[in-house]
């Protein structure tokens, strides 16, 4: 059948749009066929368009193989980068009909390095089809991506056993790798798994049955997509409108969002969560007015009938079946920055239109694609798995990923690049999560700062070792009880002989050592304390962290700039010299890095101002906020 036109009539195009749709992906290990099983695919059904068959053509008797089969793989690979190296790079979408279905296809890349490609693919597909080159079997990325399929919700795979033309077409060779993937994918806990030996190149079981494989009497690859029925998916019957967006004109507010589960009309009794506020629907519109009822995956915009607090990111539930609201859970994920995973850091969770602060507090294991094995870990390195205890600044309302995608997963951004680092699913929500809850005090910060005469804050130091900050922290700790403030030093040194007497100077423990400091500086300026902080405080991430615990105005970032040609002339202690020699690892620059402040509100450049000079510089500062 040819391709449909833009030009199609009426009548068609209704019976297009009534059509079947089937999401799927290809995947699987780099050079296993994908794009060419797919440009393979749409050529032998003729669903080209001539413009592409002629590119096929032309490109054919360039590289002078007039004889040669086309090079299926350039109906895909679009970027000049995948065809010079001959991979797939980016995830390549491609829309095509039968008269039976329509399908939306994402051709993944197989190479590791792009395994966040495939996972954002595999994010909104039904199927997976599976490729297993029949000379190497299953490898690493082969079941790296059936564990992403798995965790991501695919339950049915075609395992595409392809270049069975190179083993001769050997059934004993097909039966093994089969019984293998069939093995991996229960480990992985992928419900159904079929396999059909082919060959893209050649077009063997592609569309057509091959002589040359009469020993196998399954379906084709065309044949199995145009009929497979996707598994039901596991979704909430009752109402789930998360709200995208609040819409306002003219003295009309209404709710815009997509519905992810069951259905909304006027007068339905909902529930605002994670606010817990109950209401009824009074209107239901789409893009051209007022309807009676909108299921599921139509987007819509409602109101209710009352006036009631309602944002972007809040969750319009059905009141007789709400789900859960929670701020701690346990997920899964699947880490895709290039800096690793350390628990404690901070990063902004992006899901169903809301945003909140998260914290990964323990990785509870890792998991080894190869085996399913549980390992220990402290942290996660690029495309690793693990399974890990997500704390958020704020109750979202949640469900578990199994019921639902929208509202159990969840991506991860890094809070300094804005890149994506993870997807991740919800599995439950902690206990402690429902169980402790903020116990109201009648003395407030407010009443204890009163009785000091003084406004609380957190003065952090951060610079290189050697640079100075204890010595002049100390410095503007006596002028300020001198003057009769209320005050506390937090010492870097004097903290690890106690508070972090545990901890090391991996990343993963540096992470650790800020998060708790922070915290306890901020219950001592609740005590009405001017707390003084000084650490080396590394990295920018953690110092926002710690920022982000006080109000406006309450936080004070000292930058003690110190060359570290200077720091390491003073090393008071001997460390640079040590870590020189090798004696000493991850010291912070030698061969751990400091990230200078940006924006510090006093930024001291060390070059032979007497100490308490600079301590009244800092006191000064305080004085006139």
């Amino acid at each position: 059948m040819a391709a449909e036109r833009d030009n199609a009539d009426a009548p068609d195009l209704i019976a297009y749009e009534q059509r079947d749709l089937l999401r799927f992906i290809t995947c699987g290990s780099v050079d296993d066929g994908k794009s060419t099983l797919l440009g393979r695919l749409l050529y032998d059904a003729d669903l080209l368009n001539d413009d592409e068959r002629a590119v096929l053509e032309a490109e054919r008797r360039r590289a002078g193989r007039a004889h040669d089969e086309p090079d299926f793989s350039l109906l895909l690979d679009g970027l000049d980068e995948e065809r010079q190296q001959g991979i797939t790079i980016d995830v390549a979408y491609r829309f095509f009909t039968t008269p039976t279905r329509k399908f939306i296809v994402a051709d993944c890349p197989g190479h590791p390095q792009y395994t966040r490609n495939m996972a954002t693919g595999a994010s909104t597909a039904q199927v997976a089809l599976m490729l297993v080159d029949a000379r190497k079997g299953v490898l690493t990325q082969t079941r790296r991506h059936s564990y992403i399929c798995a965790l991501l919700g695919i339950r049915q795979v075609l395992l595409a056993v392809n270049k069975m033309d190179l083993v001769d077409c050997d059934a004993a060779v097909f039966e093994r790798i089969e019984r293998e993937c069939r093995e991996l994918a229960a480990a992985v806990g992928i419900e159904q798994a079929t396999a059909i030996p082919l060959s893209a190149l050649r077009g063997d079981n592609v569309v057509k049955r091959s002589p040359r494989m009469a020993w196998y009497q399954g379906p084709t690859l065309l044949e199995w997509l145009t009929t497979v029925q996707p598994l039901p998916a596991h979704a909430e019957p009752a109402l789930r409108l998360p709200v995208q967006w609040v819409s306002r004109a003219d003295g009309f507010r209404g709710f815009a969002g997509t519905v992810a589960a069951g259905s909304v009309a006027p007068g339905d009794e909902v529930v605002v969560l994670p606010s817990g506020v109950h209401s009824r629907i009074e209107r239901v519109l789409d893009g051209a007015g007022d309807i009676e009822r909108a299921g599921r995956g139509d987007a819509v915009t409602v109101t209710t009938r009352d006036e009631i607090d309602i944002s972007r990111g809040d969750v319009l539930a059905a009141a007789s079946s709400p789900p859960e609201v929670a701020d701690q859970f346990a997920v899964h994920l699947l880490w895709m920055g290039d800096k690793p995973l350390l628990p404690g850091r901070p990063y902004t969770l992006q899901r169903a239109g809301s945003r909140a602060l998260a914290q990964v507090t323990a990785i509870k294991h890792r998991v080894d694609v190869d085996t399913q094995e549980h390992m220990a870990a402290t942290r996660l390195e690029v495309n690793e798995v693990g399974y890990a205890n997500l704390s958020l600044d704020q109750p979202i309302a949640f469900e578990p990923y199994a019921r639902s995608h929208v509202l159990g997963g969840f991506l991860l951004i890094d809070r300094q690049s804005n890149a994506t680092v993870a997807c991740g699913t919800i599995d439950f929500a902690l206990r402690r999560a429902s169980n402790i809850h903020w116990q109201a005090l009648d003395v407030d910060r407010a009443a204890r700062a009163a009785a000091k005469q003084q406004r609380p804050r957190c003065v952090w130091f951060t610079g290189l070792s050697g640079a100075g900050k204890s010595t002049i922290a100390n410095a503007l700790e006596r002028q300020l009880h001198a003057r009769g403030m209320h005050t506390y030093l937090l010492d870097g040194d004097n903290v690890r002989h106690g508070l972090n007497r545990d901890l090391g100077f991996t990343p993963e423990d540096r992470v650790e050592n800020i998060r708790r400091v922070a915290e306890v500086a901020r219950l001592m300026t609740d005590a009405g304390l001017i707390v003084l902080v000084s650490f080396i405080s590394p990295y920018r991430s953690e110092r926002r962290m710690a920022r982000e615990l006080f109000g406006e105005g309450d936080f004070v970032e000292v930058f003690v700039d110190a060359p570290l040609e200077l720091c390491e002339q003073r090393d008071p202690k001997g460390l640079y010299a040590k870590a020189r020699a090798g004696e000493l690892s991850n010291f912070t620059g030698i061969d751990s890095p400091y990230e200078p402040p940006l924006e510090p509100e006093l930024h001291l450049e060390v070059n032979g101002e007497p100490v308490d000079a600079l301590a009244r510089r800092i006191a000064q500062w305080i004085d006139d906020q």
